[in-house]
């Protein structure tokens, strides 16, 4: 291999993007495609009183105060060791 062709090579190394990291929009698509149409397949409302959006955003919102209250506890639970080793 010519010095040119390594260096070639390298410039072209450098150029390459990792498309491995980038989420596709198409997948998100696809599972609200999925969830949509099993929530008509089964009959149940997209809105609305026990609807799919109610139901998501039940969700998502347990989720994320889950997430909270382990992270609130956690940092409890840092204190009270540091305040039992540091007294």
């Amino acid at each position: 291999m010519t010095s040119n062709n390594a260096a070639e090579a390298e410039a072209e190394a450098e150029t390459v993007e990792p498309s491995a990291a980038v989420v596709p929009k198409s997948v998100d698509d696809r599972l609200i495609d999925e969830l949509v149409g099993r929530a008509e397949a089964e009959g149940l409302q997209l809105t609305g009183e026990g609807g799919l959006l109610q139901q998501l955003t039940k969700r998502l919102l347990e989720s994320a105060l889950e997430g909270v209250s382990l992270e609130v506890a956690d940092r409890a639970g840092s204190a009270m060791v540091t305040a039992h080793t540091h007294p």
